[in-house]
């Protein structure tokens, strides 16, 4: 039924003060709303995402939410509307007693920008609480012989509403002995007191019962009641006097539980039961009861429990002393509270980031806490710090609010985790401290491209190698992690005489191994110029490159090649002429070969130095003879070879041949008319023509200019590996054939002269290109030194 009566009183207000709406003022980083105590859950207080410059759907997503310094949460976040929102009953004189302003102060964090608002909601009262006495029944004690006009102090109500809301007047029902007068101290409390208005007779009423109203000033008021039973006693001729009008005491707040703190005392002139004075609390409320305890009849005064600095820093009551009789006194007690540093920093963090990345700017916020120390003065100054040698500062933000934030750029490749401790000290003796440990991660970012421990790799491999074999590993180390330190390869693509690099050569995409996609070969290249990408998986892919040169080694893999004398193409043996004259050391022939391979070019052995090596031959003719027809007649006999394969030259080497060989027959045909009547031989060219038929026209040799056809020649041949040039120097003929006139020989000849052969890309094509000019066939040969000595 009281609560009834007590919620239709102020519903009315709560209502009122909802349809009016809160009050709001904004100003600069600070907000303040106010709300009337006692509404429901859930009521508006104020549109916090308007005042913040959001909307309400943003609330969540920005990270806005309230931290309240470890009071009990009052108000909420309605995230669908932005408003703020009660989050239960508040009852004002709870939180801020009789104080004539109550604030609630709180913040509001954004905790995508580390952005705090300072919130001040200021709870207006409401009439919800009915003045109340101590004690429902006061006993008064008036000797018979009293004056009127005499006054007896009573105890008087409180009312915890503040304003009009609180005590503003005291009632007595009416009577014809006493009268009641409200006497208002310095502090503005009332204090009621009973009057005598006629001489009391304690043999007509021994004993007279009163109602006390205290009422306060709401709308409607509210009031509360006590009874005073008044006892009329004999004579008494002298009251209680303390021994102060006031009595003070500093303790500090760790005093053990039940010290002494002060005694009062006061002193009764009567004797007997007159004489007798006892104590006992006058103004004082619930909560000192069960601090502090009073001796009766000592009068001391003791802790019944702990002192606390931070709860209160003084407290003021009245005792009375009162002697048997009734005649009492009173007396003020003052206590003040001292503190001391019994309260170590308090660290709240607010808000912390456990993972940034490496590329975070100085300046960013990773943490954010509240500092507070119960204590005061010196005792609750606190100063924070955190371990040095770190890329982190503090910074102070509103209130006891601390930032901490980067000082320098973040490099996770070096550090990537950060245990930052932080410590709290107040500026009590000795000091107390808390410490906070924060564990930080430092996130990876794409920084950093994968390096190759060398700038450039070479790598040998054999020629003749097998298909897909493993010819050379790369690595790339990234010190990035996860993804950005995952790290493909790949070949960039390039051209080698028409065919793509990537015809040649793969490489491992995971692993870096790569492979040869054919087998190589030493006579079309050398050497294959690679570049090898390494790329990461980051966003956006960071990349580095290296060269690679992989050098193909000779193999011995091709037989020598003879380029003169050629192997006749029908089989037989080539023929070389000699006279029967010449001398020991006498050149007959020289005999050319090459050979692919690389290393030492061979110019007689017709025989390389590989390993194993390998060896080529060709069959030779030498006809030993003074006279043409001895030659033909051994020319006649010579046996044709089964063989008939192919010479093994080059398509081009016959061609030119081909037509080498037809511009001769053409100027052989002009000769012998020219020389028609000179031929003095004729009879015995036609008696030995029959001899001539067995012999192919490939048997003989032609060179340009029949006249040295039965010369010699000494060449001195210069042929180098691997080398830019060849040297081949033709000197002066040296004579040793006896069918030709010492006229004829001292023509000089066009090609004896000294010729520098430079060497084109293939050596093989330039040694076939200088047998074509000088050489052309050991048949062609024979011929034309036969018709040189018939025109003769």
């Amino acid at each position: 039924m009281a609560a009834r009566e007590r919620g239709g009183d102020y519903r009315g207000f709560i209502l009122l003060s909802i349809l009016l709406g809160t009050q709001r003022e904004v100003s600069a980083g600070h907000i303040l709303y106010s709300i009337p105590e006692e509404t429901d859950t859930g009521s508006f207080v104020g549109n916090i995402a308007k005042d913040l410059g959001l909307e309400p759907q943003e609330l969540p997503e920005r990270g806005v939410r309230i931290v309240s310094r470890g009071r009990t949460q009052l108000f909420a976040l309605n995230p669908r509307s932005g408003s703020l929102v009660t989050a239960g009953r508040i009852d004002r004189e709870e939180l801020c007693a009789q104080s004539v302003r109550c604030l609630v102060n709180f913040n509001i964090l954004m905790e995508d920008r580390m952005n705090l608002y300072s919130i001040e909601v200021e709870i207006m009262d409401v009439n919800d609480n009915a003045p109340k006495f101590l004690t429902e029944e006061m006993n008064v004690k008036i000797m018979e012989n009293t004056a009127p006009g005499v006054r007896f102090p009573l105890n008087e109500a409180r009312d915890p509403d503040v304003g009009t809301n609180s005590l503003q007047s005291y009632h007595l029902n009416p009577n014809r002995h006493f009268s009641l007068v409200v006497q208002t101290g310095e502090d503005g409390t009332k204090y009621p007191e009973l009057v005598l208005e006629r001489v009391l007779d304690r043999e007509e009423v021994t004993a007279h019962h009163l109602l006390l109203t205290a009422s306060d000033g709401g709308d409607p008021p509210r009031s509360g009641t006590a009874r005073v039973q008044v006892t009329v006693v004999d004579v008494n001729d002298h009251a209680p006097v303390f021994s102060l009008p006031q009595y003070q005491v500093t303790v500090p707040e760790n005093v053990p539980v039940g010290t002494r703190l002060l005694t009062v005392n006061a002193i009764d002139l009567d004797e007997g039961v007159n004489g007798e004075v006892t104590y006992s609390f006058r103004k004082i409320t619930p909560k000192i009861l069960q601090i502090f305890q009073l001796n009766s009849h000592t009068g001391e005064l003791s802790t019944l429990d702990g002192l606390d600095y931070e709860e209160s820093g003084y407290y003021e009551m009245e005792v009375q002393a009162q002697d048997g009789p009734g005649s009492m006194t009173r007396a003020k007690v003052l206590i003040t509270i001292l503190d001391v540093n019994d309260n170590a920093p308090e660290m709240t963090v607010t808000s912390v980031s456990s993972s940034v990345p490496e590329n975070t700017p100085p300046g960013t916020v990773i943490a954010l806490f509240y500092l507070q120390d119960r204590d005061s003065g010196k005792n609750g100054q606190v100063t924070c710090t955190i371990s040095e040698n770190l890329p982190f500062k503090l910074e102070r933000s509103i209130d006891n609010y601390y930032r901490l934030v980067t000082a320098k750029n973040l490099d996770r490749e070096k550090v990537s985790v950060y245990n930052i401790t932080l410590k709290a000290t107040d500026g009590g003796s000795p000091p107390l401290s808390t410490e906070t440990h924060i564990s930080m991660n430092v996130a990876d970012t794409n920084d950093n491209p994968p390096a190759f421990p060398h700038s450039s790799y070479s790598v040998f491999v054999p020629e003749n190698n097998p298909r897909g074999t493993s010819i050379f590993s790369v690595t790339a180390h990234d010190p990035d992690s996860n993804e950005n330190a995952r790290v493909t390869y790949s070949v960039s693509e390039d051209t080698l005489q028409g065919p793509s690099v990537s015809s040649y050569v793969s490489i491992n995409s995971n692993t870096g191994v790569l492979y040869a996609l054919h087998s190589f070969d030493y006579e079309q290249f050398h050497d294959l110029q690679l570049r090898v990408t390494a790329s990461d998986s980051g966003d956006p892919p960071l990349s580095s490159h290296v060269s690679l040169s992989i050098l193909v080694l000779d193999q011995n893999d091709n037989t020598p090649e003879i380029l003169y004398p050629a192997m006749p193409t029908d089989g037989s043996t080539g023929v070389e002429l000699a006279p029967r004259s010449a001398e020991s050391g006498y050149l007959v022939t020289k005999v050319v070969a090459v050979d692919r391979d690389s290393g030492q070019s061979l110019v007689v052995a017709v025989q390389d130095h590989g390993q194993p090596p390998l060896s080529a031959t060709v069959t030779l003719t030498v006809a030993v003879a003074d006279s043409i027809p001895d030659v033909l007649a051994d020319l006649g006999s010579l046996e044709r070879s089964a063989d008939s394969g192919d010479s093994g030259l080059t398509l081009y080497l016959v061609m030119a041949v081909a037509v080498v060989s037809c511009v001769f027959l053409a100027f052989v045909v002009v000769l012998l008319a020219l020389r028609l009547q000179r031929w003095h031989t004729s009879r015995l060219l036609q008696a030995s023509g029959g001899g001539l038929e067995g012999v192919p026209a490939s048997h003989f040799v032609g060179v340009d200019g029949v006249r040295a056809f039965l010369q010699t020649y000494s060449h001195e041949v210069s042929l180098t590996a691997d080398s830019r040039g060849s040297h081949v120097t033709f000197p002066q003929p040296n004579y040793a054939d006896t069918l030709v006139s010492q006229e004829s020989c001292e023509n000089k000849d066009p090609l004896l002269t000294s010729i520098d052969f430079h060497e084109c890309k293939d050596k093989a094509q330039s040694i076939q290109v200088s047998s074509v000019i000088h050489l052309y066939s050991s048949k062609n040969y024979i011929l034309c030194k036969f018709l040189y000595c018939f025109a003769k």
